[in-house]
């Protein structure tokens, strides 16, 4: 298992409000520094000034700092990994994205920070961020929605927001990625569950019976017939 670019995929019927909470989770957990974190927040523009003014309201009270005091972001990895965010801000800004949430930087800890309207040429669209700065991607429709889900190398793990579960589980199937959460953040793991991704995200399972499997070799032993018979 790999690096993934995980999708959140917000249709037009979504409960904003569990949304907004599993897209901050998702998102902002462990800085973003997860190989199932939230990277591309996809969201029907029907619904999409809602969920924005909510998720980076949300973002924006997030506090960040010294990791031993009552704070949700500390420091990432490393002093270069919290440069690179500074990098995918300023690509995303100078191409027209709009920061909603976030985007100062002291040392290595970085904001919850939140870019809107971004678009296919710019870095965070397509480069796994690694940290608590993300994308989010306005779509006309569901369709739109899965093609742009799909826009990447990658696919470790994602989710799908609907109040129609039969309509969130059709979404679901169409999802290149190993995993898929319906009304749930991207980022969830249980011991006993098949954890893996497709496409660039790696190959193979861990976890429960896919581990065994996977470290498995199948074999064919026979007890035949002494006496059966042969065609000579």
């Amino acid at each position: 298992e790999l690096g993934g670019k995980a999708p959140l995929v917000i249709l037009d019927d979504a409960d904003i409000d569990a949304a907004v909470n599993a897209a901050a989770f998702g998102a902002f957990a462990n800085m973003g520094q997860i190989c199932m974190s939230t990277e591309r927040i996809i969201v029907d523009e029907k619904i999409a000034d809602e969920f924005v003014s909510k998720l980076a309201a949300k973002a924006s009270k997030l506090p960040a700092g010294d990791p031993k005091g009552h704070v949700v972001l500390g420091s990432l990895i490393s002093l270069e990994s919290a440069k690179k965010m500074d990098e995918l801000i300023a690509d995303a800004v100078s191409k027209g994205a709009k920061l909603v949430a976030g985007g100062k930087r002291e040392g290595s800890v970085v904001e919850a920070t939140l870019l809107d309207n971004v678009t296919s040429d710019m870095r965070m669209y397509q480069e796994e961020s690694f940290g608590p700065v993300k994308p989010i991607i306005r779509v006309k429709d569901e369709e739109e929605a899965i093609r742009v889900a799909n826009d990447t190398e990658y696919g470790l793990s994602g989710a799908v927001f609907s109040r129609d579960i039969r309509r969130a589980l059709a979404v679901a199937a169409r999802i290149e990625s190993g995993i898929c959460h319906i009304n749930g953040p991207t980022v969830f793991d249980e011991p006993q569950m098949p954890f893996g991704g497709v496409k660039g995200s790696g190959y193979g399972r861990f976890g429960g019976k896919a581990a065994i499997s996977e470290f498995t070799e199948l074999r064919w032993i026979t007890i035949e017939d002494p006496n059966q018979h042969y065609p000579f």
